[in-house]
Order: structure tokens, then C-alpha cells, then sequence
């Protein structure tokens, strides 16, 4: 079969996040099964445009923001739609990873406008907004591409009542995980010569990296030895997150800055524990990622995970206090045989339940099912 997926941005800070590592992860498991794949983005901050993504084929063009002040909602790419146009045709079925931009609706749109099987998922940004930009966007093309979408995969409970919500009921949802490669080296449990607490993520206030900062603070005068690193793009809490540590005057905490998506899985290798202190966190990759490095991972109790680490006892849940992310990081790092036995029950975790192999088989079933329903229409039609 020959898929094309559509992802909204490409940089080479990976601001873009979670949803383009799913489409990555997706598409290499897709490849590796004997499928024709190929990824399609707007990009920004290259000099030469990358024509690959973690081994997947990648076709960008130029992002331009058209909406200033509106973030990621803000972008779009006439060149990308017009090289879609052209494209398209060639695939059996085409699956966007839908938010309400002006680069991934558009091409939902143009792909239902030429008669293609379309599969659209929306990670969670599609939610019932009351946003003054989301009225119009959802009145125009949200919910008319809902509608008339093959298929629509969602992550959780709430994301599917609030796909029901704006599409009025007239969204065709089927619930899909998200999955992760396992690395085939299993380092989980291992000691490293040095401990390090990381936070990996784009430093946006709902991650709220400013909370680790400030249990890193709090920490590092028990753990003088123990480095606490942030690692990812400023995406408004830059600022703050610097003079934060700058007031700190602590030289085991720090912020590493942007990191290449390619260079991720390496540099969560490194650390021994992984925290992600944000709220209502629908289904963060990032945290399934560390997991599969044999990170145990730290999570509130609003992350789309929790449940899962909490079952497999492959980390800590906290509440949103940063006197309970305090106490379950101390923890993880006073007794290092609970760190090890969390850090195996997180890698475990991952090849139980979250592996991209079944993700990749779901996907396959539901492509085949909208390739067959167009093409039993379309011999109707004849």
C-alpha cells in the first residue's frame, strides 16, 4: 500500500513535538512491513530542507506565518498545498495528523476534494475550544472535514467525547494508541557512572518546566552530585526558566537548549530518571520514549500515561504540587534499587502495551478498511 502522512511543521529544534515522532514512529513500523511511505511537512530553520526523518522519506516545503501571535495555529504553506495537489493522487490512502492550522486542514481538505480514502488523528488538539480563532476555523473546516473523513483515530476518552462535541456526532472514530520502537538494547536498570534527572520537552507554561526548576532547587543541596538538565525548545518559558536557575546559582541545574528530534532516544540514554511535571497532558511521547530507554518516569496525575505508570509501577504519579514531585524524585534517587526495579517495569511497560508493532497492525486494518469502503463507492458510482 502507498501511505502519505501529513504533519504540520518540521525545524530542527523539534518544537513541533509529539504528534511528528508518532507520524515518524508510524511510518517506519509501516515501512518495515512492506508499505510505500512517505511523510509531508512544512519546514522551518533549515538551510537545506531535510528529505528524511528518522529513516522515513520526508517531502517539505517552506512554512510561513500567516496569523502572527496564534503559534503553531498561525502557520501555513501554499507551496506544501500545491505540491499535495500534485502528489496526492499517487497514494491509496491518506492520513493527516490534524490541528486546527492553516496546513494540515487545508491539506485534510484538498485530499477529501480529490476523492481520496482520508484518515485523519488529532493527538488532542482538536478539542471543544471556546478559543475566538476556533469558532470560525471549526465552523468553515474543522467540522465539515470531520464529517467527511474516512475515519478519525483518538488517543483517549476525552478526546473522543470532544471529537463527538465538535463534529456534532458525525465524526467515524475509532480509538488508536500511540506506540514507540523499543530499542534492542536493554540498559534498563543499569547504574550510569552519574545520575541525572531530566526534563526533555518544549519548555511551554503547560509543561510547566518552571516546577522543575524549582524541585531541582530544592533537591540539589541533598544531591550535590546529581545534575538536573531541562532539554528542549523555548517556547515561552525560556525567559523565566533562565533566571530561574540564574537566581538558583546552582551549576548541577541547567538548561541545555533545542535538541535535533534525531538525537532524542541518545540523549534520554543518558539520564536515570525522566520527569514531565505538565497538566492534562493528553498522551505524551516523550514519556513513552524514556520509558523505553529503562527511564522511570515522573508524571501528574492529569498525564493520558498516568494510569499506566502507576500500573506498572514504572515510575511515580504526583499530584500538581511541587512538594509531591519533590518527594517522588527523592525517592527514585535515595534508593537505587527501587530506581532500577522502576527503570525495568517502565521498559516493560512499553514492549507490553505501548510497542509500535500493534500500533502499526491497527493502522493497517484501518487503512484497508477505507481503501475497500472508497473503492466499493466508487463501483457503485460506475
Amino acid at each position: 500500500m502507498k501511505i502519505a502522512q501529513v504533519v504540520t511543521l518540521v525545524s530542527p529544534d523539534g518544537a513541533y513535538g509529539g504528534p511528528l515522532r508518532v507520524a515518524a514512529n508510524q511510518l517506519r513500523a509501516l515501512r518495515s512491513s512492506g508499505h510505500t511511505v512517505r511523510l509531508f511537512a512544512a519546514h522551518r530553520g533549515y538551510a537545506t530542507a531535510p528529505t528524511q526523518l528518522l529513516g522515513v522519506p520526508l517531502t517539505t516545503r517552506t512554512a510561513r506565518m500567516l496569523l502572527p501571535g496564534t503559534g503553531f495555529a498561525g502557520l501555513s504553506s501554499l507551496p506544501l498545498l500545491d505540491l499535495l495537489r500534485r502528489e496526492l493522487p499517487r497514494y491509496d490512502v491518506v492520513h493527516v495528523h490534524l490541528a486546527r492550522d492553516l496546513v494540515t486542514m487545508p491539506a485534510a481538505r484538498l485530499a477529501l476534494g480529490l476523492g481520496l480514502p482520508v484518515v485523519l488523528q488529532t493527538h488532542g488538539m482538536v478539542d471543544a475550544s471556546s478559543h475566538w480563532l476556533a469558532r470560525p476555523l471549526d465552523t468553515l473546516m474543522t467540522r465539515p472535514v470531520l464529517r467527511r473523513a474516512d475515519r478519525t483515530l483518538y488517543l483517549t476518552e476525552r478526546e473522543r467525547r470532544d471529537l463527538e462535541q465538535v463534529s456534532r456526532g458525525e465524526a467515524r472514530l475509532t480509538e488508536l494508541t500511540n506506540g514507540v520502537p523499543v530499542p534492542p538494547v536493554d540498559l534498563a536498570g543499569e547504574e550510569k557512572s552519574s545520575v541525572e534527572v531530566l526534563f526533555l520537552a518544549r519548555l511551554h507554561a503547560r509543561k510547566r518546566p518552571g516546577v522543575f526548576v524549582e524541585a531541582a532547587r530544592r533537591l540539589a543541596v541533598e544531591y550535590p552530585d546529581v545534575a538536573f538538565t531541562l532539554v528542549g525548545p523555548d517556547e515561552g518559558e525560556g525567559a523565566a526558566v533562565q533566571k530561574q536557575i540564574a537566581d538558583a546559582g546552582i551549576s548541577t541545574i541547567g538548561w541545555e537548549g533545542a535538541l535535533d528530534p534525531d538525537r532524542t532516544l541518545d540523549r534520554m540514554r543518558r539520564a536515570s530518571i525522566y520527569v514531565l511535571p505538565s497538566v492534562d497532558e493528553p498522551f505524551p511521547m516523550s514519556v513513552l520514549e524514556a520509558a523505553s530507554c529503562g527511564l522511570p518516569c515522573v508524571v501528574t496525575d492529569t498525564c493520558g500515561l498516568a494510569r499506566a505508570v502507576d500500573r506498572w509501577c514504572a515510575g511515580a504519579v504526583v499530584d500538581d504540587s511541587t512538594e509531591m514531585l519533590v518527594g517522588a524524585i527523592r525517592e527514585l534517587l535515595t534508593d537505587g534499587r527501587v530506581r532500577q526495579e522502576r527503570a525495568r517495569n517502565a521498559r516493560a511497560m512499553v514492549q507490553e502495551e505501548f510497542g509500535i508493532g500493534a500500533v502499526a497492525r491497527g493502522l493497517e486494518t484501518v487503512y484497508a478498511d477505507v481503501t475497500a469502503t472508497a473503492s466499493a463507492g466508487a463501483g457503485g458510482k460506475a
